[in-house]
């Protein structure tokens, strides 16, 4: 079977979204990558076109998707591992963010490769509260915060490696639906905490970010388990985030309140020298 590929995300969603769908967490990142480009276009991650595609099975079911939006790499969905041979055969890949054992069928072809980073997947379990609380509480970010946020989706977007493009515009849109959470103390913002859209009953937590003054003290956990109690009462089944497994930290705090793991990706780029 052949890869089919097209720059239209409604034809891919057409093709594919039922497929997507069906496994919400481990298809995750595509789910919203393809919502964003369905709902802001094309450019919704830069100047070229993304590039998206599916592999169906003999059957004829969906069985390998993935999407591009340069300059990241390409981001596979749930895929038999025929497909992801079919696409190292339809394709020159720079790359490739994949779970693991997708990633093994690459660098088994790429001799010569860089791991540039190792992902770890949680979903929510029981939500354990952080005990004894921090000081503070919780609530939900305005347009009058749009500088402060702005500055901090910054300063995450360099500590993770990834520009924060279009830092604005993307503070506007998540500010409307009330995706940004901040938590204060005495009135001052001291983390921060988002949630992506509901799709196929899926949200995930994103940009988990304190200023390096006021780490230590509880406060990523707190933000984390507001927005994770306000994700599961406004009715998502799967309540995921994604951690970098070089930061025992991070893995840490989330397992305490009640994350636990489901998969590895690697994002792994091809070195032709």
């Amino acid at each position: 079977m052949t890869w089919t590929f097209t720059e239209d995300v409604t034809v891919f969603l057409d093709a594919a979204g039922a497929a997507l769908a069906a496994r919400p967490a481990e298809n995750t990142l595509l789910l919203t990558v393809t919502a964003k480009l369905r709902d802001t276009g094309p450019g919704a991650y830069g100047t070229e076109p993304p590039l998206l595609g599916w592999w169906c099975a003999p059957d004829g079911e969906v069985a390998g998707t993935l999407v591009q939006t340069p300059p990241f790499p390409p981001i596979l969905g749930a895929s038999a591992p025929e497909a992801a041979v079919a696409l190292l055969d339809a394709l020159a890949l720079p790359g490739v963010n994949a779970d693991r054992g997708t990633a093994t069928v690459f660098t088994a072809r790429w001799p010569r490769h860089r791991v540039e980073e190792e992902l770890r997947l949680y979903r929510l379990g029981t939500l354990v509260p952080p005990t004894p609380p921090p000081a503070g509480r919780g609530r939900v970010a305005t347009l009058a915060d749009r500088d402060l946020l702005v500055d901090w989706i910054h300063a995450f977007g360099q500590e993770i490696g990834q520009p924060a493009g279009r830092a604005r515009t993307n503070v506007d849109e998540r500010v409307s639906r009330g995706g940004l959470t901040l938590w204060e103390v005495d009135g001052e913002p001291v983390s921060l905490a988002g949630l992506s859209p509901r799709l196929a009953g899926m949200v995930r937590v994103t940009t988990v970010y304190t200023p390096p003054e006021h780490r230590g003290r509880g406060y990523a956990a707190a933000v984390t388990a507001r927005v994770s109690a306000a994700a599961r009462e406004e009715g998502a089944r799967e309540v995921l985030l994604f951690t970098d497994l070089a930061n025992p930290t991070s893995n840490g705090v989330y397992r305490r309140i009640g994350y636990e793991a489901v998969s590895d990706r690697l994002v792994i780029t091809a070195d032709s020298g």
